[in-house]
């Protein structure tokens, strides 16, 4: 039977990173390798409980070995990705994706993972975002996009009518998705969204269509204050990233949220994150019509307490 799992870096809060766990953990996988970012002996313990969960402390003594700590947290995460590829093998599937990424299978993983190719290295999931919740709804909601780039750009200016010309599938995130690679590949260079050996680049790639990877990049609006600063400044929107979308007059989301922000502040960017990020009733009819809704019930909380029953629920 083919066993896979994630390795994943991240400084959240043990909270989101229990959710995480366990829902990965409730989808097959055999092992998680989880990266803390920043030492925290509490997150680490009740991680470590599970018997399927590797935890790494990626404190100063633990970069000190490797030279010294990169600055920034995405050399980090590739890092700790090669670190987890390097292992004594015990899978033969791995996915690199965060800590707010949920692998989505409409089918279990380990027979999507059988079907590929022997001299497929790498396979490809393609995100859909989700959308924050109105009081009422007990599944999430998530946001699709076409691959094909004209269609993605005529369906993000139908569903997202103010900003969707800047915005590509009407994404604030990646749309590029994440790669499952075989672990113990000597040689295999992992970056965020491909792996390279050699001079071949994502070797015999092939997609896995009936996995999506579902995104909890601006989740509620809390989440995404919380974020939007540091994205600003170093992280998925900083300045010297290029634009998402191709239409002309499509400016670079670190251009966008500027312009919103001097017109109108915080107001403004509560209208953008209402119109582009949250599930009402408008923009649901929207997606569908586009057949670019995707609905799952998750139910969280009830998976944390059945495979970490001795941690309390926060």
């Amino acid at each position: 039977m083919i066993r896979w799992g994630t390795v994943t870096t991240t400084n959240a809060p043990l909270a989101r990173i229990l959710d995480f766990a366990a829902w990965h953990l409730e989808q097959g996988a055999q092992r998680l390798y989880i990266y803390l970012d920043d030492a925290d002996p509490a997150a680490a313990a009740a991680l470590s409980a599970h018997p399927k969960v590797r935890v790494v402390t990626t404190d100063a003594a633990w970069w000190a070995k490797r030279g010294k700590r990169p600055e920034t947290h995405q050399v980090r995460q590739t890092r700790n990705a090669r670190h987890a590829n390097n292992r004594k093998p015990e899978l033969d599937w791995l996915a690199h994706v965060d800590v707010d990424e949920f692998l989505l299978p409409a089918r279990p993983l380990a027979e999507q993972l059988a079907d590929l190719p022997r001299d497929c290295l790498c396979a490809r999931v393609r995100p859909v975002e989700a959308l924050a919740a109105a009081p009422v709804q007990a599944e999430t909601q998530f946001k699709a996009f076409p691959l094909d780039q004209a269609a993605r750009q005529r369906a993000a200016e139908a569903c997202f009518p103010t900003w969707g010309r800047h915005l590509s599938g009407g994404f604030l995130s990646h749309v590029a998705g994440k790669l499952f690679f075989r672990p113990g590949t000597e040689g295999l260079d992992i970056r965020i969204h491909n792996v390279r050996l050699g001079d071949q680049l994502n070797p015999g790639e092939h997609p896995l269509p009936d996995t999506e990877l579902g995104h909890f990049h601006a989740a509620d609006w809390a989440h995404f204050l919380s974020a939007y600063r540091f994205r600003m400044a170093r992280g998925s929107y900083r300045a010297e990233l290029k634009p998402q979308a191709r239409g002309e007059g499509a400016v670079s989301l670190n251009t966008l949220f500027a312009m919103i922000e001097k017109e109108g502040g915080e107001a403004a960017l509560r209208s953008f994150y209402n119109e582009v990020c949250t599930a009402t009733p408008e923009l649901i009819k929207r997606l569908s019509d586009h057949g670019l809704l995707r609905r799952r019930h998750m139910n969280l909380p009830a998976l944390r307490a059945s495979h970490f029953p001795g941690v309390p629920q926060i």
